[in-house]
């Protein structure tokens, strides 16, 4: 009843259906060869395996990723999840960098905000000079550049030459970059120059310039890049990376009841990246903004840019900020999936019809209904009475089902496809199975000459146990079967073993109690020849009766 009431009232009252019975979108990307990186199938397969982690991290969606060729990938994204967020992410493809900040400018205007700030252990307080938040508002600091080319000009000569700069220094390695070896600081190098003048330039609301933006910059050199926050585009001089995102072990969304701080994304790097990360916050807390902040670069975007206070040691880090549970679950996820061993481009973006559409959907449907029905007049002509608890009790399991599915959907994105329909059909036979055995084991303690209460009772200790054992090894084999399989075959896992789990609840919880209350019943307790329970016609043997033993003779007494 609890879960009927919660599905009415989040007002989802349908499961929802996957790319093959609902259509969605399709998204073609083909791979371009990044240095160091040939385009094998080696490649391919690991980009495969990223992007399929990286689009089902919103929830279990049943989105397929699959190669098609040698070096295109295909990303089918059912109807009713958010097509665009999964775009976003799979779409970003190349990999991801933590560059620290040189310099930062708006191309519009926004309020300022508490900045999301990056944190040891514990949550640090957002800085009042912070020039974003953790919704992606922002205002240009007092230290960033001016709206100016000139002023920017001065902004982006004085990063690029001054040795001094923590973060203009650090590179992935710990050495100085080559960009930050200016002439002496009375100049800049034609590179510099080259730089500052593309960052003047670059206007980040147009997207034309945001494509390029950082476009064959290595690792190692100082680039530009574009960060939307609140509607409202940034561009940013960002030097060398410092630490690469092969380097973060792993990273999740988490909500901070302690301090109610909010959403926050909290990270774990391995060694190498803990040491680095160390390094450069460090360096970076030494700073006024933005010259304490790093960006968090995919693609070229800067998808944050959070600020640091101290040093941040012990491989573990916060960011935290004014973040809602989609910003910090989607940052996560770029935090976690971002790095592909190449870069790729999208070629298209369709929306598709089913594959298999309504008519299929009905096709499995009826399936469905034949086999309840023919299971049902199986009941109906072989235990009479007793279909009844089978049929309310086949019920009760095709409602729950529907209803967790049903809500399912909106919680982790579980979509129904034809697998997972047929996963249900099966799941039939082995709800009917539980009752069957019960059943037998209640008309052997009929045989055995017991009246119907007792022999409920003794039958169930007996009747569990087979139960157990038979929707265990159901479970297991549909639990082994999601774990070694992708996409659809998924579905059909995670509906088998879902259904044998409401199985073992349907026969405690309804079944085993709506038959100890119909043994009360003079129709199924007298043995109606209509109940199922005849003991005439099970081949019972007559009740075992004592026997008084007979009483001695008068005359033996008195011997």
């Amino acid at each position: 009843m609890a879960l009927t009431g919660g599905m009415f009232l989040s007002g989802h009252t349908t499961p929802r259906l996957g790319i093959d019975l609902a259509g969605g979108t399709s998204i073609t990307l083909e791979a371009k060869a990044d240095q160091g990186s040939a385009i094998n199938k080696a490649n391919m397969d690991t980009a495969v395996e990223i992007m399929n982690r990286r689009v089902n991290g919103l929830g279990v969606s049943e989105a397929e990723v699959q190669t098609q060729g040698d070096r295109n990938i295909i990303v089918n994204i059912p109807k009713g999840t958010n097509s665009k967020e999964a775009r976003d992410q799979v779409g970003t493809t190349a990999k991801l960098y933590f560059r620290p900040v040189l310099a930062q400018d708006a191309t519009g205007v926004a309020a300022a905000t508490p900045s999301p700030s990056a944190s040891g252990s514990s949550k640090a307080s957002p800085s009042p000079s912070a020039s974003k938040s953790g919704t992606g508002e922002k205002a240009t600091s007092s230290s960033s550049p001016s709206a100016s080319a000139t002023s920017q000009g001065r902004a982006v000569t004085d990063a690029l030459k001054a040795d001094s700069t923590p973060s203009a220094s650090a590179s992935a390695s710990g050495s100085p970059s080559p960009s930050a070896s200016a002439t002496g600081g009375t100049g800049t190098s034609a590179s510099d120059a080259k730089l500052q003048a593309q960052y003047a330039a670059l206007d980040c609301s147009k997207q034309a310039q945001r494509n390029k933006a950082g476009e064959g910059a290595k690792p190692t050199e100082t680039t530009v890049g574009c960060g939307e926050f609140n509607g409202v585009w940034y561009k940013y001089l960002l030097g060398p990376a410092a630490v690469a995102g092969t380097e973060v072990k792993k990273a999740q969304a988490v909500f901070d009841t302690q301090t109610a701080a909010g959403w926050q994304v909290t990270m774990t790097f391995n060694s190498k990246g803990a040491s680095k990360f160390a390094d450069i916050t460090g360096k970076l807390a030494q700073n006024t903004q933005p010259l304490n902040e790093f960006g968090i670069v995919l693609d070229g975007q800067v998808v944050s840019s959070p600020t640091v206070s101290s040093s941040i040691t012990g491989g573990n880090a916060q960011i935290s900020g004014s973040f809602t549970q989609e910003e910090a679950q989607s940052l996560a996820n770029m935090l976690s999936y971002g790095a592909l061993p190449l870069s790729f481009q999208e070629q298209s973006v369709t929306t598709v019809t089913a594959a298999l559409g309504g008519e299929q959907l009905h096709a499995g449907l009826l399936a469905g209904a034949i086999g309840l029905a023919l299971v049902v007049i199986y009941l109906v002509a072989y235990y009479r009475g007793l279909s009844v608890v089978a049929m309310a009790s086949l019920l009760v399991s095709a409602i729950l089902t529907y209803v967790i599915m049903a809500l399912l959907g909106p919680a982790i994105g579980f979509a129904l496809n034809l697998p997972a329909v047929c996963g249900a059909i099966v799941a039939i036979g082995i709800t009917a199975d539980s009752f069957i055995v019960y059943f037998e084991r209640i008309r052997d303690e009929i045989r055995e000459g017991r009246s119907l209460r007792p022999a409920v009772e003794r039958a169930w200790p007996r009747a569990r146990r087979t139960i157990l054992v038979s929707d265990f090894v159901s479970f297991l084999a549909a639990a082994v079967l999601f774990i070694v399989t992708v996409g659809k075959v998924q579905g059909f896992a995670f509906t088998l073993g879902l259904t044998t789990v409401l199985d073992v609840v349907v026969v405690f919880f309804f079944t085993k109690p709506l038959m100890t209350l119909l043994a009360r019943r003079k129709f199924f307790a007298s043995g109606s020849k209509w109940s199922g329970l005849d003991p005439k016609s099970l081949g019972a043997k007559p009740p075992l009766r004592r026997t008084r033993r007979p009483a001695a003779p008068a005359h033996t007494k008195e011997a």
